[in-house]
């Protein structure tokens, strides 16, 4: 049997496992999936998990073979209403930890990667936890995915799902933080926007390692207060000790080279003014050009004997693969289209499209690229990998599977290390229902 059957056979176990428990995942269990009909939970569970961004009719007729027997919108509709969306979360959670095991590692470290992406669902004013307006202009309504990325192993370890208004990315990260179970030396790598004591110091508690980007000195960081404890030189690589309170005593006061004091309504959860008063911490701060007038800082806690300056620069660089990641799931999974306008709709779709790219990147994992030449190294073209792994769980794909890993080892791209293409920020709306290819 090849890798790739056995990953489908698992993901098909898991969910045949599932079904055997039905009252844990539907909204009613004395009555839901209780009748035979053409949508079992299996098959259900298995044409979301398949769907791409063509309109619910062609999805419905492409997965059951264009006949006359094919099931209805409105089946459909009736049927995904008695699935909790909390249903897909624990298949991804139960498929991504049959993987999540026994990781590959970057010099015995793994890299888990932290960030948040905004996800734009169906225009609905009343939905005020969603909604965002902007005067006389027609607003738009958001979800943000918290996500954590092993960077070496390309999938996705946790998920944190917020309604925009209530998006709060230090919580999710701290939350996630305290619930990891994997490999004892983890680096966690986060960009500009995460750093905080606080975030910091779950790590710390975790017993694991991070590597925060973090604001210049010369900004409004948290490293801007503590800048005459710092080399005068612009670039440099040096520790940094703090007493961490909330006191507000004469000592912390007339010392503010050596304490640094938190307000009551200051986010930090290891102190309090009896029993842990002070909280000591070493940090590694490292500052270097990226270019000739602007510089970069980070905060890590990695030893210097393991990692120099430049190899912390090139692990920071690593980060930028869950940035590609997000790429590919919006656009080549497709998390920009959704098939649903009601929010639990759409989250069960979310999670079916984050079990999906996981099942395809641990699949991709596992194929050799054997074409090399002088100029160029390759690698697998992920957007089509995605569509050969979406046909291999089809339905269309019993009758004559493919040969999945010979597909994907054909379809390869070059490397072309040192290419830029500035960042494209701009606001993109839901796509909607009536322009859906066809």
């Amino acid at each position: 049997m090849q890798f790739s059957e056995e990953v489908k056979a698992t993901l098909w176990n898991l969910i045949d496992v599932m079904s055997s428990a039905l009252s844990d995942f539907t909204v009613n269990p004395q009555k839901d999936f209780t009748r035979k009909k053409k949508w079992d939970f299996p098959t259900l569970i298995k044409f979301i998990i398949s769907m791409e961004s063509q309109s619910l009719k062609n999805e419905l007729h492409k997965y059951f073979g264009y006949t006359t027997d094919c099931p209805t919108n409105a089946s459909f509709n009736q049927r995904r209403s008695q699935i909790k969306s909390d249903a897909f979360k624990y298949l991804f959670e139960s498929f991504t930890n049959q993987y999540n095991n026994k990781p590959s590692l970057f010099n015995g470290y793994r890299l888990i990667a932290c960030d948040g992406s905004d996800i734009n669902i169906s225009h609905d004013p009343n939905d005020e936890e969603t909604y965002f307006s902007h005067g006389d202009a027609k607003g738009f309504n958001q979800l943000h995915l918290n996500a954590m990325y092993d960077l070496i192993n390309r999938i996705y370890t946790d998920i944190i799902i917020q309604p925009a208004r209530k998006e709060n990315e230090h919580k999710a990260f701290c939350d996630m933080v305290d619930r990891y179970t994997g490999t004892e030396k983890t680096i966690f790598i986060v960009d500009r926007g995460y750093e905080a004591y606080n975030n910091l110091a779950h790590v710390i508690e975790k017993g694991e390692f991070f590597l925060f980007r973090s604001k210049d000195i010369n900004s409004s960081g948290i490293l801007s207060g503590s800048k005459d404890k710092l080399p005068t030189t612009e670039k440099f690589d040096t520790t940094l000790s703090l007493i961490l309170t909330r006191k507000w005593t004469n000592e912390v006061l007339n010392h503010p080279e050596v304490y640094r004091r938190f307000r009551n309504k200051d986010s930090f959860e290891f102190l309090d003014l009896d029993e842990h008063a002070y909280y000591y911490m070493n940090l590694r701060v490292l500052r270097f050009p990226i270019s000739e007038t602007e510089y970069e800082c980070v905060i890590t806690n990695l030893p210097a004997e393991d990692f120099t300056a430049d190899e912390i620069k090139k692990l920071y660089a690593m980060r930028w693969g869950i940035e590609t990641s997000f790429r590919e799931l919006k656009y080549a999974v497709g998390l920009t289209s959704f098939h649903a306008k009601k929010r639990e709709y759409i989250i069960q779709e979310i999670w079916a499209r984050l079990i999906l790219y996981n099942f395809c990147e641990i699949i991709t994992a596992h194929v050799t690229i054997e074409k090399c030449t002088k100029k160029h190294t390759y690698q697998i073209n992920y957007t089509f990998a995605i569509h050969i792994c979406r046909y291999f769980i089809s339905k269309m794909a019993e009758k004559s599977p493919p040969d999945v890993e010979a597909l994907i080892s054909k379809e390869i791209l070059p490397v072309r290390p040192g290419r830029h293409d500035p960042r494209k920020v701009d606001h993109k709306k839901a796509v909607s229902f009536l322009y859906r290819v066809a």
